[in-house]
């Protein structure tokens, strides 16, 4: 339902706001940023953790907070800087790719251990598998639902897919808290690179969309949220696709450093930080 909903937003505010070459830029910018963030959160974190693990928090890391994009949006609309209809669709395409990242490398390595499920799988294989799993076609599927029904598809799919989300989400977020109070014993709180990597990654990733939006020319208001967007981490689509395609990553190292520590962080900090170095940074 999380993902239906995710989708579709993105789709319905695609079609709201169509395609032009800002529209193009800015989704390609997410595209970028979404596909460059986990790798190189992989890359860290491989140093410090198991594999299964890095690949976990590189994930999370790597994707979006749905809750940080509609908290920015608010404090954009406080500020009067204005935003494109079509972040709504960056936000939703941000989602996927660390993803998809994280089960292609959770299925090489499988492959490279040698384990009885996947051994003798081509890679050809996993990359299929990786882009067929179920969750990446409802968020993906729904994407498009959404844009080819655009309004008329809106009213008829808002009461239950829209209109419900918080409350889905309360429900989905009250089980995942369940899930890490139960594990939290399992964490390694006395691992400092990884803490460090927690609480100093956002900073990174907002600098990195900071120099894209610019070199780009993306408006501040669109940059902010592409910005928020680098920064936060996922508690929503990553954990429950992980918890799933890659059981051998700890759940509650990477959904506790996400929700305790990331969001948070661009909560209080981070997103009043990112709309101020827009407006100094990037045009209106």
């Amino acid at each position: 339902m999380l993902l239906i909903s995710l989708g579709l937003k993105g789709g319905f505010a695609l079609a709201k706001s169509g395609f032009d070459q800002s529209v193009l830029t800015g989704l390609g910018c997410a595209i970028l940023l979404a596909t460059l963030v986990p790798m190189l959160g992989y890359l860290i974190l491989r140093k410090f953790l198991p594999p299964f693990d890095a690949i976990g928090v590189a994930a999370s890391f790597g994707s979006v907070s749905a809750v940080a994009f509609i908290a920015a949006t608010q404090r954009l609309e406080d500020a009067g800087l204005v935003f494109g209809g079509h972040m709504s669709a960056a936000m939703a395409i941000m989602e996927s790719p660390a993803i998809i990242l994280a089960v292609i490398a959770a299925g090489f390595l499988r492959n490279q251990t040698g384990e009885a499920t996947t051994r003798g799988i081509k890679p050809g294989k996993i990359l299929h598998e990786s882009l067929t799993d179920g969750t990446q076609m409802l968020l993906l599927g729904s994407m498009v639902i959404g844009y080819v029904s655009a309004e008329p598809g809106k009213a008829v799919l808002q009461p239950v897919f829209l209109d419900l989300f918080k409350c889905i989400l309360a429900l989905f977020l009250l089980d995942m808290g369940l899930m890490v109070a139960r594990n939290l014993g399992k964490v390694s709180w006395g691992q400092a690179p990884v803490l460090a990597y927690a609480a100093i990654s956002p900073f990174a990733h907002a600098a990195l969309a900071l120099l894209l939006c610019r070199w780009l020319s993306i408006p501040a208001g669109d940059g902010a949220l592409l910005m928020t967007l680098a920064a936060s981490s996922s508690f929503i689509a990553v954990p429950a696709v992980l918890r799933l395609a890659v059981p051998e990553a700890n759940p509650s190292l990477y959904f506790g450093l996400s929700l305790t520590i990331n969001f948070p962080l661009n909560l209080l900090v981070g997103i009043p930080l990112w709309i101020e170095l827009a407006r100094r940074y990037l045009s209106p």
